[in-house]
């Protein structure tokens, strides 16, 4: 199952919330000697994650089938996305699986059983041989937005809330959201190009010496400010793209190094998603020039 991503946590106690972790898709096969683990899409990575995997071997039982995400936590107890794919490959044995599905046990389908009855099971199936690889993924009953601030605040990426009583099924489904948090952060602008509905998309990179590509931003300026910013960006044109990867986009225009965008955009993502404009910091060009200031969104 998938979760829907919405923008507010759903209250009320038919709803278990569990802490969104930034990691790998995992379900985990419990079959003796032949127990394995498998990505979202189906590749078998049981080499890769072997550690979790001699943990699932120890558990008691003769075959399970559960889901979970594969993770590699920081000292503060936090998921770390990016040190996970070097872990992978340098440091598996710091890979841990949050577990927070049960999907058969002992060869009993568990698919059209609630979430709690398959999460009590899980939860005993774990306790009966502790394993620091392999965490029992809790939850908090109820009060939704409380605890989705609660996450906001330390940091997190965001939160999974489940209906108590739902099915497993496949596929995106609604029985499951996921609420995420949002951060803001500094983009230098490398170009502009137009939506399909006509709003400006600015194209952002890192700043620094050895920018990188990491996607767009809804311009969402007020008219006089985004007439002040087309002129600006008019003023500050250039041919080419200042990264060779984005040459091939015909439609932008590009600008030279000088203009800094405040984005709003989701946490714990690679790439910027839901990335909206702050503000523009249109800072000077070369030494003759006024700085126009900083515009600001609505």
């Amino acid at each position: 199952m998938l979760p829907t991503l919405v923008d507010q946590a759903p209250d009320g106690n038919d709803w278990l919330h569990e802490i969104k972790y930034d990691g790998y898709r995992t379900e985990i096969s419990i079959d003796g000697a032949d127990t394995r683990a498998f990505t979202r899409n189906g590749y078998d990575w049981t080499g890769r994650y072997i550690h979790v995997v001699e943990s699932a071997l120890a558990l008691r039982c003769g075959s399970a089938l559960i889901d979970g995400e594969i993770c590699v936590q920081t000292a503060t107890g936090l998921t770390d996305f990016k040190a996970l794919r070097s872990a992978i490959q340098l440091a598996p044995e710091r890979l841990v699986f949050f577990a927070f599905d049960l999907l058969m046990i002992d060869g009993r389908v568990l698919h059209g059983e609630p979430l709690v009855d398959r999460r009590s099971r899980l939860r005993d199936l774990l306790g009966t041989e502790p394993s620091s690889r392999i965490i029992f993924s809790a939850d908090h009953l109820g009060e939704g937005p409380a605890f989705f601030k609660a996450a906001d605040q330390h940091g997190l990426e965001g939160i999974v809330s489940k209906r108590a009583d739902s099915l497993y099924a496949g596929g995106r489904t609604r029985a499951w959201v996921k609420t995420k948090s949002y951060t803001v952060g500094d983009f230098a602008v490398l170009g502009v190009e137009r939506s399909a509905t006509g709003l400006p998309i600015a194209l952002l990179a890192t700043l620094g010496g050895n920018p990188a590509y990491v996607g767009n931003a809804t311009v969402t300026l007020p008219d006089k400010e985004r007439k002040s910013f087309w002129s600006s960006v008019e003023r500050m044109g250039t041919p080419r793209a200042r990264l060779a990867g984005l040459a091939g986009n015909r439609t932008a225009t590009w600008i030279k190094e000088g203009l800094v965008a405040r984005v709003r955009h989701l946490r714990g993502e690679e790439k910027l998603r839901h990335a909206t404009l702050q503000s523009l910091d249109l800072a000077p060009v070369g030494p003759d020039e006024d700085a126009p200031g900083r515009l600001k969104a609505r």
